[in-house]
Parts: structure tokens; C-alpha cells; sequence
């Protein structure tokens, strides 16, 4: 089913990894959309880890972004799959007796971006973490990123090791034809010649820039020079 609302511009929110930064970057680039006068939304297709409280689930990652970001929706409105149990979405799929059906994900998409300037989607785990591994039929995160034809940032740490997993998932980006718009570096430290240099080591080997850093704990983006804006695509 395809909607046919005004251009939203979208940006999917990879990261390298599990618990890498992706909700934060999405909280921070939703509340700098917010204050700058935008109407933001945010989108999780499948978030793990929910906290049951008085028999209803609160799906945390949404509910932390909206509230950063002065979102006007509802949190568990925002996403399409929640669970409780802190797993992969595939085994927490597993578990809970449900599957997770691609196509409902790609028409709650499509309903998101209804009437508003901007739409945050943010992936779960890392590039290539499994929606799926059912009936000899997997479904990554890569795939869901491929069926929606959006355009990635990858949330990285900007410290020790971040130069092998940005390139490892900037590498397979690649393989599935997955363009990155660039990286956003997580809990970065200023002055410090090792992050210094993880920047540029990062623009070279993988050839994409690095269009933000984050200190621990800011409540902004240090954008480098790049506009918040040209991050999204339309779509």
C-alpha cells in the first residue's frame, strides 16, 4: 500500500552495534529538528527490551526520543513490534509466538511519514541484526533498510575500535547496495588525539564523513559544519 503525502524527508538510523548511541543520536537529531520550528516524527520497526509496568509494556527507546525531542506522538504508537525480553527482535519474535511481518512494518512506514516534515527511523541492534531467520527466508535489518529505500547514518562510538566496525558496516552497506550518508560519533572526547584521529581515519578507509560528534551526556550535536538537513532524503 503506498500513501501519497507531501515529501517527507527520512533518514534510517543504523548503528555498529547494540547499545552503541542510535536512540540518543535519534533523540538529539529530533530535538534539534523540534527547536529549529520543524514538525519531526520518529519510527522503530521492532524494538526489544520494553518495560512491563502495570501490565502494559513501554517501549523505552520511544518514549526517551519523544520526550528529547518534544515529539507530539504517541510512544507505543511508534513502533510496530515491541517486546520485553532484551534479545535479537528474531529470537524475541520467537519467543513471544509472533512473526514479524515485513510488510506490515512498510505500511506502518509509509503511515508515519504522514504529514510531517521529518521522519526518524532507527534500526535495532546493528546493520545486520535478524528480523527473521525462519523457513530457510532471513531478514535483516539491511533488508528492511533496502525494502524501504532509505538512505543510513551510522551511530558509532567515537573511541576505541570505532575505525573496524564503521568500516565493517559501511562495508556491508556497500554489498547491499545501502548508501551511508555518514557517521555520528557517540560519547566523543575533544582534544584527545586517538578520537582526532579515529575521525579522519574513518572519512579515509571508509569514504563517507563524519557529520557529527556527541560528548557524554550533551544535549546537542556538534555538527561540524554539515546541515542538520542534507542528512535526510527526500521520500
Amino acid at each position: 500500500m503506498k500513501y501519497n503525502w507531501v515529501m517527507t524527508k527520512v533518514i534510517f538510523i543504523t548503528g555498529t552495534g547494540t547499545d552503541i548511541g542510535k536512540t540518543y543520536v535519534s533523540a538529539l537529531i529530533a530535538r534539534s529538528l523540534t527547536l529549529g520550528g520543524y514538525n519531526c516524527r520518529y519510527y522503530k520497526p521492532v524494538l526489544s527490551g520494553a518495560v512491563m509496568r502495570d501490565g502494559v509494556l513501554h517501549p523505552g527507546d520511544c518514549e526517551y526520543v519523544i520526550k528529547t525531542g518534544m515529539l507530539k506522538q504517541i510512544p507505543s504508537d511508534s513502533a510496530s513490534y515491541i517486546f520485553e525480553e532484551a534479545v535479537s527482535p528474531h529470537l524475541a519474535a520467537l519467543h513471544s509466538g509472533v512473526k514479524i511481518d515485513r510488510y506490515k512494518i512498510l505500511e506502518d512506514f509509509e503511515r508515519a511519514k504522514q504529514g510531517c516534515d521529518y521522519l526518524i527511523v532507527e534500526g535495532a541492534g546493528g546493520i545486520t541484526c535478524p528480523l527473521s531467520l525462519e523457513d530457510d527466508n532471513n531478514y535483516l535489518m539491511s533488508d528492511l533498510i533496502r525494502d524501504m529505500g532509505l538512505d543510513c547514518i551510522v551511530a558509532a562510538d567515537g573511541g576505541l575500535g570505532t575505525i573496524n566496525s564503521v568500516l565493517l558496516t559501511c562495508a556491508w552497506a556497500s554489498s547491499k547496495s545501502i548508501n551511508i550518508k555518514g557517521v555520528i560519533m557517540n560519547r566523543y572526547r575533544y582534544f584527545d588525539k586517538m578520537y582526532e584521529d579515529n575521525i579522519k581515519s574513518v572519512e579515509r578507509l571508509c569514504a563517507v564523513p563524519v557529520l557529527g560528534v556527541i560528548e557524554e551526556n550533551a544535549l546537542d550535536i556538534d555538527t561540524r559544519g554539515y546541515k542538520l538537513s542534507d542528512m535526510f532524503e527526500e521520500d
